[in-house]
């Protein structure tokens, strides 16, 4: 029997239809994947359609990490028409269909979640589960923001937008489907993906949509902290990583991730902190756009830097010596932090092996430097010693001595050096 839950009020007009001629998509820009289930899925008599950020980049003449299919038939059909298919998901069922290296998602048209007891779930607003399958014209309401809401047509080449998408990818603007305060409840993750689309984009987040993310942001502690640590990876790890920073700390969202190193930017607002932070998102960026590895630990360890430098400090006042102050300070900052983000294990102990060789790297007596520079972590190590001088800390000399040593090393540099690079890249 249904439950009577608030029904909510979805427009359907009739949607604008941009035909071939009007729109820059070509099939020659989508992959081959996609096109064999768009075309598979046409033949069989179901409904085709390209949705989300595919279509979106495409539009914008950017080439789209991956496909999303939409289609009217269900998870167990789209199963039956590809053998290789595999269905995945109980909060959101969908198949993923793999061809080689790439894999297509294909989903069935979603209804409201209200429309079926168990296959709809929604709890304080929440949506818990979402198997309540529907048509298009349903579809379209229950997706996020009005880019990621066109549809190409592979029946006619045509886009289908029912949302005004289309103006908002022209005028640049991230605007949320329906009543911003409740899609965001609905998935406060959609909070943390306004700002990645915006910075991702270059894109501006409308004042109705904007406006609503300082009052919702404590929502997050409602979401899973692994959810919480791949929407991080996402955030950080998409060459916009300083700019993200600075539109989380805007809308008082990056209190909620790292409410610890918030609290120290805070403590000093435009001084050290803040430049610390900046410099290692900013070299994360370089890194990406230089096509150099770049880990979660060595971000990690600078963004809990600040913290646990500062409990490491107060350790010492106590009496307790550098190293064990240290070792004690990562392991209480650690676990506060993962609180809020899971971040793996694997993450979080090279953090703490970053953190503890930077007061071995000022013992450089006797043969401690040559030992030292056999560490697995030395370069991981090296380079953050070389962020905290860049950003101010006075290790300037220790810096440079650091980097003279190495270049003065022709036997062992080369062979030292190939080997942590590829460790790094293991990691």
């Amino acid at each position: 029997m249904r439950k009577n839950h608030d029904k909510v009020s979805y427009l359907r007009p009739t949607p604008d239809v941009i035909p071939r001629a009007g729109h820059n998509i070509s099939t020659g820009n989508i992959s081959e994947g996609a096109l064999k289930v768009l075309y598979r899925l046409k033949n069989a008599g179901y409904a085709g359609y390209l949705v989300g950020g595919g279509v979106r980049d495409l539009l914008l003449g950017r080439e789209p990490k991956d496909f999303d299919v939409v289609t009217d038939a269900t998870p167990e059909q789209i199963r039956e028409l590809f053998r290789n298919s595999r269905l995945i998901g109980r909060r959101f069922r969908l198949a993923h269909v793999r061809f080689g290296a790439e894999i297509v998602e294909v989903s069935t048209f979603r209804a409201p979640h209200h429309d079926s007891g168990d296959a709809g779930h929604v709890v304080d607003g929440r949506i818990v589960r979402d198997n309540v399958y529907g048509s298009i014209d349903e579809d379209v309401w229950r997706r996020d923001f009005t880019v990621n809401a066109l549809f190409y047509n592979i029946a006619d080449e045509s886009v289908v937008d029912y949302v005004q998408g289309m103006n908002d990818i022209k005028s640049g603007c991230i605007r949320l489907i329906g009543d911003p305060r409740r899609r965001f409840i609905e998935d406060p993750v959609r909070l943390l993906r306004a700002v990645r689309f915006a910075t991702k984009l270059g894109f501006k987040i409308s004042p109705e949509t904007g406006s609503r993310i300082p009052e919702l942001a404590s929502t997050l502690g409602d979401i899973a902290p692994a959810r919480l640590f791949e929407e991080c990876l996402k955030m950080f790890f998409n060459g916009y990583a300083l700019q993200t920073f600075e539109q989380l700390r805007r809308y008082d969202l990056f209190k909620e991730l790292f409410p610890q190193t918030e609290e120290a930017l805070t403590a000093q607002q435009g001084g050290f902190p803040y430049t610390f932070v900046a410099n290692a998102l900013r070299n994360t960026d370089d890194r990406l756009a230089q096509n150099k590895p770049v880990t979660p630990g060595f971000l990690i360890a600078a963004l809990l830097w600040l913290p646990m430098e500062k409990l490491t400090r107060e350790h010492i006042a106590r009496g307790m010596n550098e190293m064990d102050a240290i070792m004690l300070a990562g392991d209480i900052v650690v676990s506060r932090q993962t609180r809020a983000i899971a971040v793996p294990r694997r993450f979080t102990s090279m953090a703490r092996d970053i953190w503890q060789l930077q007061p071995r790297l000022t013992r450089r007596s006797n043969r401690r430097p040559h030992r030292l520079i056999e560490n697995p972590r030395f370069r991981a190590g090296y380079d953050f010693l070389l962020l905290r001088a860049q950003s101010g800390e006075s290790v300037n000399e220790l810096a440079e001595w650091w980097t003279q040593f190495q270049q003065d090393q022709p036997e062992t540099k080369s062979h030292t050096r190939n080997r942590h690079n590829r460790r790094w890249r293991r990691r």
